[in-house]
Order: structure tokens, then C-alpha cells, then sequence
């Protein structure tokens, strides 16, 4: 009982610090995407413990990971095809219109 309220607690911390990163440091498209990516990891924590806690087969976990892989390759072509136009990954240095 005890290691699943450990496993919760570092799920929530996990959870915390992504968010708080998300909304704080949103200066640079990198560090935006690797909060993402932080939380994504924290949840896919989250799905590990309650599918092993039901005793469950690990297919969701599975599909979790495959679609977390194709928000990363698409996050990563934004990065790269800004960086080709704009020289940088600043959000101030291109507009939306």
C-alpha cells in the first residue's frame, strides 16, 4: 500500500512540474515541447500503475506510447521547419497572420 501512495506522489509531482514548466517558461518552442513530452511521460507513469493495479493487459500502454511518438515526430518537424524560416525557436520573432 505504501509504494502505490509513493508511486501516486511522483506521479502528481511529475504531473505538477510539467505543467508549471508548460506555463511558465514559454519563451523557446523547445523547452514548450519537452514539458509536453514531461507530461506525457507522467501520465504514461499514471496509465502503468492503475493497468497494473487492475491487472490488466498492457495494449493501452501500447497505443499510449504510439501516439505519443507521432506528437513528438510532429512537435519536432515544427521545430525544425521554424528554425529553417526563422533562423530561431523564439514565439516573438514570427506572427500568426
Amino acid at each position: 500500500m505504501m509504494i502505490i501512495l509513493n508511486m501516486w506522489f511522483i506521479f502528481l509531482i511529475m504531473f505538477i512540474i510539467g505543467n508549471l514548466i508548460f506555463v511558465s517558461k514559454n519563451k523557446h518552442l523547445l523547452i514548450v515541447l519537452l514539458s509536453l513530452e514531461f507530461i506525457v511521460l507522467s501520465i504514461f507513469f499514471f496509465m502503468l500503475i492503475m493497468l497494473s493495479l487492475i491487472e490488466n493487459d498492457m495494449y493501452m500502454l501500447m497505443i499510449f506510447l504510439v501516439f505519443s511518438v507521432c506528437e513528438g515526430c510532429l512537435g519536432l518537424s515544427i521545430l525544425v521547419s521554424m528554425i529553417r524560416t526563422h533562423g530561431n525557436d523564439y514565439f516573438q520573432s514570427f506572427s500568426l497572420l
